[in-house]
């Protein structure tokens, strides 16, 4: 399967595999999504926020360029399904970790600095992007949409509605393991640095909140507030989830400035030739519709356990699949540039964070 032209969205009309023609692909990414989920539960990788679906996408990608090839023939279609419907199944189970509860225990300053954090790292990653590190716009949104949301997940559902293709979403996603987990140690250390010079009042319910509203996954959340205090991995969680939460506005608002923007040919930079069509991310919806539900607290908790559980694995499964149509030719095509631009929100993300942390909370004290 030739990477460059694999959209991870389908296009408009294209055929669903048949059950008989998915099995051969469903069946390899069920192997590779139960080996990451078994070997995620290495404390070592747990302690240090490297989730299951990082790894994933890891066994997917050393599949993909080794056995693979020979089994194209009879697996694409298990594999396309898996990128495109398990994937979207997948965001809207995500509204079972979340419920509207957790917007009241951060309050209203929570609120407005996960909303600061994610517009300002977002708009820098499209101007700096496509302005100062030249890369192409598909892949500055999905490393912004990557760092300013929620790490993988973020990349995978935005993916559809930027029109994102395979090697694309994975450089992005590279970029979040790599400085997602400078962060885990990166974010205590400064802590305990300030709290040692005491240049700054930062209390560990107040990291809790820097470290929710600015890290990008929420495992390498859970892993630098628990390096403080429990209290602070709480706090941070809360955030994060918040931040999660604000995933389905900022699709849909993506989807329709996007949808104003001309379309290019391929190979053109100057001339469009069309307008873009609104994608309207169902799947974002859906994803609100069960987080409402959630916070209606009528579903029994073993039913939530279990879809959580099955939706973990779902994710895996599409980020194994993704990982399978990705070679490292077209990852090494994209070269230093994407990591240039993420240690960028990388720094935004610490300092611009901070900035805006420390301002709204003397402001709304």
């Amino acid at each position: 399967m030739n990477l460059t032209t694999t959209s991870v969205a389908p296009t408009t009309g294209a055929k669903l595999p048949t059950a008989a023609g998915a099995l051969p692909g469903l069946g390899l990414v069920v192997l590779l999504a139960l080996l990451a989920l078994e070997i995620g539960k290495a404390p070592w990788l747990q302690a240090n926020g490297i989730s299951a679906l990082t790894l994933a996408i890891l066994l997917g990608i050393l599949v993909g360029n080794t056995l693979y090839p020979r089994l194209a023939l009879a697996a694409a279609g298990g594999i396309a399904f898996s990128k495109q419907t398990l994937l979207r199944i997948g965001v809207i189970l995500y509204g079972l970790r979340l419920t509207f509860q957790d917007i009241a225990s951060v309050g209203f300053a929570g609120v407005i600095i996960d909303a600061l954090v994610l517009s300002s790292t977002f708009t820098l990653a499209w101007w700096a992007g496509t302005r100062v590190f030249g890369l192409d716009r598909n892949t500055a949104l999905l490393i912004g949409a990557g760092s300013s949301i929620c790490g993988a997940a973020a990349i995978m559902a935005a993916a559809p509605v930027v029109r994102g293709r395979a090697e694309q979403v994975t450089v992005a996603v590279s970029t979040v393991v790599v400085f997602g987990t400078l962060a885990i140690f990166l974010y205590p250390a400064l802590y305990h640095l300030n709290a040692h010079y005491r240049l700054l009042v930062l209390t560990p319910a107040r990291y809790g909140i820097f470290a929710g509203s600015t890290i990008h996954e929420v495992a390498q959340v859970v892993a630098a507030g628990r390096a403080v205090t429990v209290a602070a991995a709480n706090t941070a969680v809360i955030t994060k989830m918040v931040r999660v939460m604000m995933l389905a506005p900022f699709l849909i608002m993506l989807s329709t400035y996007l949808s104003r923007l001309p379309e290019r040919a391929p190979g053109q930079s100057t001339e469009p030739t069309s307008k873009r069509r609104i994608v309207i991310p169902w799947f974002a919806l859906g994803f609100v519709a069960v987080t409402a539900v959630n916070s209606a607290l009528v579903l029994p908790h073993a039913l939530v356990t279990s879809a959580i559980t099955l939706d973990t694995f779902l994710l895996a499964m599409a980020m194994a699949a993704l990982g399978v149509t990705t070679q490292f030719s077209a990852v090494r095509t994209a070269g230093i540039k994407p990591l240039g631009l993420a240690a960028v929100l990388f720094g935004w993300l610490i300092v611009g964070g901070l900035a805006i942390n420390t301002g709204v909370s003397a402001v709304l004290r």
